[in-house]
């Protein structure tokens, strides 16, 4: 099980250059597990790109619908108490945007209490350096 960052989730659906990495690691281990809110930025992401004119309308409406079946089978971290206290703890130890701060504090949620401190899969090497620091393993 991996906890997965948007960052990280949005090449699994729009052609990037970490497209390949991140299917490939998806192949090695299909559980997915993300914060309530990653649907909302993945919205964002994605409305960016087609106002800048880098997707068609198309083009967006097959994206929304890729992400709609992949939020099918993630799990979602929906304690938004539980969260909000992690992320509130981790912006006095981390330069974190405040949705940075929530998504590692969903996985800080997430993570096994005990065993293998639990792989944190982002593109963004603030916020991995952040949940490395917090005790979870970067992927890649």
């Amino acid at each position: 099980m991996r906890y997965w960052d948007t960052s990280a989730l949005v090449p699994l659906v729009i052609a990037e250059v970490e497209t390949g990495r991140m299917r490939a690691l998806l192949e090695e281990d299909p559980h997915i597990v993300t914060w309530a809110w990653t649907s909302v930025e993945f919205a964002s992401a994605i409305e960016r790109r087609a106002r800048e004119g880098e997707l068609t309308r198309e083009q967006r409406r097959r994206v929304l619908a890729r992400v709609a079946e992949l939020a099918e089978v993630w799990d979602e971290v929906t304690d938004v108490l539980m969260v909000r206290r992690r992320a509130l703890a981790v912006l006095a130890r981390h330069p974190l945007r405040a949705a940075d701060a929530a998504q590692l504090g969903a996985a800080l949620v997430a993570a096994p209490e005990t065993g293998e401190p639990l792989g944190f899969v982002c593109l963004d090497e603030r916020l991995l350096d952040a949940a490395e620091r917090e005790g979870l393993r970067p992927v890649p």
